[in-house]
């Protein structure tokens, strides 16, 4: 078989073979100009040319090639010429279908796309009206009176709501009237919405929640049809509940003159009572709502045969904070050195949303310490964290600046100490965390209802502790008290506005809240008294402040002494924990201090910033053997890590707990 080969000749040289008669035969495809040829003393060889005009290819050699055939009839040249296949055809035909496919799908895409928005409009439109509620009883989110502590007896107020939608026939049967409507109220973090969600997880029925302001919205007439879909919901899925969070959003008081009778929010709350006036009783539809300000609700709102009972959520007590704490320490590894009924007794004040935010925070924190287990000095430190702010380790102060708050802590500590009615010391630092460039942090002995006039007197003498001391040591005041200063004077104020607490004015109540309702805040306050009584409360303001002033200089200059001791030991150390301030104040003097290391005091520059350095093996094994001395059969609980580091944690940086802090500038 012969060779073929492509050629690499230019045009004009194709055609110069064909003039000077070379060419022995060739094969031309008219459709694709492909070209294939053989010379004259080489038949065994096949030359292929791809021909860039056909018809001018073929007017270029046929002259030559008539010519030649003319004068050689015995060996002319050899000729055939192809009109092309259907594929070539096709093939040139396909980039324009290619196109034509392309354009074809992309208008079927935009018209889809159109189609689905137009059904998204419609279906938008006609859902506009819907509630949104969301059914948060699944099982997922499911809660029980078992997720719910410190809260004894609103559980019982609600028992019967559970009751009732497990067992109505049992009320029915008595003629009993289950109420409509509960409303939960306190402030916030205190569990309010747990209550409810518990409800609704011990009755096992639909939950139905929604938040007040998922009803209003900007046209008129969309929040009452949300109302009327909501309740609608409700009763075919009956027994259920609603419940409606931030109920104050929609069920504020009307009538407030900034919008009118027809203003939208008026418009749903008018819904809403028509509402749950019209099921009927013991439908098994029951709504439980919650707020912070019920004292801007409605009282239409508020009347029995609407939420005809109310239930209380107060700040829990230092048993339900344990109760409270055990729930969320459920899931948290913790050491044998925690003691939460220590951790109930120092955070007075906290909600449950607070109490379970200080465990995380103290989980984090050991996580950070590569801890495998949540110890005290860690929970101590998420409470200062928490009600203070983070510790600012970088930041240096001058030592005049150190000087003058450390003399300004101590006033306050100092002047805490000598009065009767003052919580004790916990806590004294210089360092800054947060907003407050010292602190001095007292723990409550107990819950107290009730402020006496007493206690808050000698309140406003342990807030003007650090303004004296500055005064009597520098001889010269600075910035660092203005928040004291501004406590002191507002509690002074409300003493005598408020509280009827001024011997010369008498129990009288001065000055009414002109509350605008429409904006849910206190919009002004409204003077009920004269100016010559203006004047009067001015003097008994002044007159309180000016006593305790007197009162604090008096208590530091009697014991100039115990201030410099403190002050001293704070510039020394930075930190006094709560014994080495009483060894102080006592007379004694504490043990020579050791300042850390200079791998420790630098760490922020050498290691991550919260990694407790190591320590070698044998300090490692005598801080177990000590720990599980101490904690007798709770060692099982330690591992050797997590005993050395709180053993250092414990003897170098404890914590303590409720704060005083002396000022944002300071």
């Amino acid at each position: 078989m012969g060779d073929t080969q492509r050629d690499k000749k230019q045009y004009y040289e194709i055609v110069d073979l064909f003039e000077d008669n070379e060419v022995s035969e060739y094969t031309l495809n008219l459709a694709s100009g492909s070209l294939e040829y053989k010379l004259f003393g080489d038949n065994d060889t096949t030359y292929k040319y791809t021909v860039p005009n056909v018809s001018m290819f073929v007017d270029d050699i046929h002259d030559s090639v008539v010519e030649y055939n003319k004068q050689n009839p015995d060996n002319q040249i050899k000729m055939d010429y192809k009109s092309g296949n259907s594929g070539s055809w096709l093939i040139s035909l396909l980039p324009t279908v290619v196109i034509m496919i392309v354009l074809t799908v992309i208008m079927l895409l935009m018209f889809r796309k159109m189609n689905q928005s137009f059904q998204n409009e419609n279906n938008r439109t006609l859902s506009f009206g819907k509630a949104r509620v969301k059914d948060a009883n699944d099982g997922k989110q499911k809660k029980t009176f078992d997720d719910v502590a410190g809260a004894d007896e609103e559980k019982e107020e609600l028992e019967e709501i559970v009751e009732f939608l497990k067992n109505p026939s049992a009320f029915n049967a008595l003629g009993a009237r289950i109420p409509k409507g509960v409303l939960l109220v306190g402030p916030p973090g205190t569990g309010k919405t747990l209550l409810a969600k518990a409800v609704a997880g011990e009755a096992g029925v639909p939950f139905f929640s929604i938040s007040g302001s998922d009803f209003v919205e900007m046209y008129v007439g969309v929040g009452a049809s949300r109302v009327r879909d909501l309740f609608d919901q409700a009763k075919k899925n009956s027994p259920s509940i609603i419940f409606i969070d931030e109920i104050d959003a929609v069920g504020r008081h009307r009538g407030a003159g900034m919008g009118g009778g027809h203003d939208e929010r008026e418009q749903t709350l008018n819904q809403l009572l028509v509402e749950m006036d019209g099921f009927g009783e013991n439908q098994g539809v029951i709504v439980i709502a919650a707020t912070n300000r019920p004292d801007i609700l409605d009282p239409a709102l508020l009347r029995p045969g609407r939420f005809d009972r109310q239930v209380t959520v107060s700040y829990p007590d230092i048993d339900g904070r344990e109760a409270i704490l055990k729930v969320h320490a459920k899931r948290k590894p913790l050491g044998p050195d925690v003691d939460l009924r220590s951790i109930a007794s120092q955070t007075v004040g906290f909600t449950g949303a607070d109490l379970e935010n200080l465990l995380n925070e103290a989980a984090l924190l050991a996580a950070r310490r590569k801890k495998k287990a949540i110890t005290m000095p860690d929970i101590e430190e998420a409470a200062m964290k928490v009600l203070v702010g983070t510790e600012k380790k970088s930041h240096r102060m001058t030592e005049r600046d150190k000087k003058i708050t450390a003399y300004h802590e101590a006033g306050h500590a100092v002047t805490s100490y000598y009065l009767e009615h003052k919580d004790p010391v916990t806590h004294i630092s210089i360092v800054p965390r947060g907003m407050a460039g010292g602190f001095t942090m007292y723990q409550p002995e107990k819950d107290e209802m009730h402020l006496m006039k007493s206690r808050m007197l000698d309140d406003i003498v342990g807030l003007l502790g650090g303004r004296v001391a500055e005064k009597i040591i520098f001889n010269d005041i600075s910035t660092g008290a203005s928040n004291d200063i501004e406590r002191a004077s507002d509690t002074a104020r409300k003493m005598i506005t408020k509280y009827g607490m001024s011997e010369k004015l008498g129990p009288i109540t001065f000055g009414t809240g002109n509350d605008e309702v429409f904006l849910g805040k206190d919009y002004n306050h409204m003077r009920n008294y004269s100016e010559a009584v203006a004047c009067e409360i001015d003097e008994e303001v002044e007159k309180i402040i000016l006593k305790a002033y007197d009162r604090t200089e008096s208590i530091l200059n009697e014991h100039i002494d115990k201030l410099h001791a403190v002050a001293k030991a704070l510039v020394e150390r930075e930190k006094i924990d709560a014994e080495q301030f009483k060894i102080l104040m006592e007379g004694g003097t504490l043990p020579p201090y050791e300042p850390k290391s200079e791998k420790v005091e630098n760490k922020t520059e050498t290691v991550e910033k919260d990694k407790p350095s190591a320590v070698d093996d044998k300090n490692a094994d005598e801080a177990v053997k000590d720990l599980e001395d101490n904690f007798n059969d709770e060692k099982k609980y330690l591992t050797k890590d997590v005993a050395s580091e709180a053993e250092k944690e414990v003897d170098s940086d404890e914590k303590k707990n409720s704060s005083d802090e002396t000022g944002k500038e300071n």
